[in-house]
């Protein structure tokens, strides 16, 4: 199934270098006619694209209206004119308990997303987040909760400094950033390789054209670096998460490099009623044989959550 529609929303503004307030435009598609209406978040730096098509087109046979899109700084939506930090002494700080500054944070990813709920006329809509996605999905649950009908968050953490990715994982993340298609093909193909689920083989093929796509749509290391400070300055949730009423689903793979599994159980132990789904052998990514399971797992979830609300 291809998109219903692909288009461009301002959904705020930022300050830029001459601190000038500029706009922010976010990309997306809205896959399917009709249906519950669920937003799609992905993780840092990765387009929107990463969700798979045929993952979303189940998620629409499932019964819901699918929007995915591009975060600020990255893919087809608004490049920033902010300033490029440099992670390791961000990194550093962060582990040392000192508070981090950066251009914007997930607060303000979180913002975008409530823009694009008014620009498409959603008052609320049941989210999956995936990473950085579910952090931003936390935030959401945490600052709007009225727009929120569920979260399902995926390999993501509660924040804190004790919860940080593998080194391979790190170096994995922070490879040198490619120069063309083919390279962009080949780290993606290599990410997923040390990140990736070390109980399904990856299939390279679809990672390298993952790769390639995301370069002609557009890569953008700065923009991720500006990501990675935002999650840095955003800082531990988890004296907030306690508070959260939202419905939450929490799924994490025991194999997990950039996350470990005690962040996920972590937060569906610190917010009231979650749901706790973990999963042998998966590690930083959605394997397809996993599909069919994730896509019950939401729909389920969503659907009590909105018995709930009723």
């Amino acid at each position: 199934m291809t998109p219903t529609s692909s288009r461009r929303v301002h959904v705020g503004t930022y300050a830029a270098r001459d601190s000038s307030e500029k706009g922010v435009e976010l990309a997306y598609d809205v896959i399917g006619e009709r249906g519950l209406p669920l937003v799609l978040i992905m993780g840092i730096g990765a387009q929107r694209i990463f969700w798979d098509d045929e993952f979303c087109d189940l998620l629409v046979t499932a019964g819901f209206q699918v929007v995915r899109f591009d975060h600020r700084d990255i893919g087809e939506s608004t490049r920033l004119d902010a300033h490029v930090p440099n992670p390791l002494p961000l990194l550093a700080r962060s582990l040392a308990g000192r508070a981090v500054t950066a251009p914007y944070t997930l607060s303000h990813m979180a913002d975008d997303v409530v823009g694009l709920l008014d620009a498409l006329g959603w008052p609320a809509a049941h989210l999956v987040g995936a990473s950085l996605g579910g952090m931003v999905g936390q935030h959401l649950a945490i600052e709007h909760p009225d727009r929120v009908r569920s979260l399902t968050s995926i390999m993501s953490s509660p924040g804190g400094r004790r919860y940080v990715p593998e080194p391979r994982a790190f170096r994995a993340l922070f490879a040198k950033a490619p120069k063309t298609a083919e390279e962009a093909g080949r780290h993606v193909e290599r990410m997923f390789g040390v990140i990736g689920s070390p109980a399904w083989p990856i299939d390279g093929a679809r990672l390298r054209a993952l790769g390639e796509t995301s370069y002609a749509r557009g890569m953008n290391p700065r923009g991720f670096l500006r990501q990675f400070a935002a999650v840095l300055a955003s800082g531990d949730r988890r004296e907030k998460l306690p508070a959260v009423q939202v419905p939450t689903l929490v799924i994490h793979g025991t194999r997990d490099p950039m996350f470990p599994l005690a962040a996920g159980r972590t937060m569906a132990k610190l917010i009231p009623g979650a749901t706790w789904l973990p999963i042998a052998g998966m590690g930083h990514d959605l394997p397809a044989p996993l599909w069919p399971m994730l896509v019950n797992a939401i729909a389920r979830h969503a659907e009590r959550a909105d018995r709930r609300r009723s």
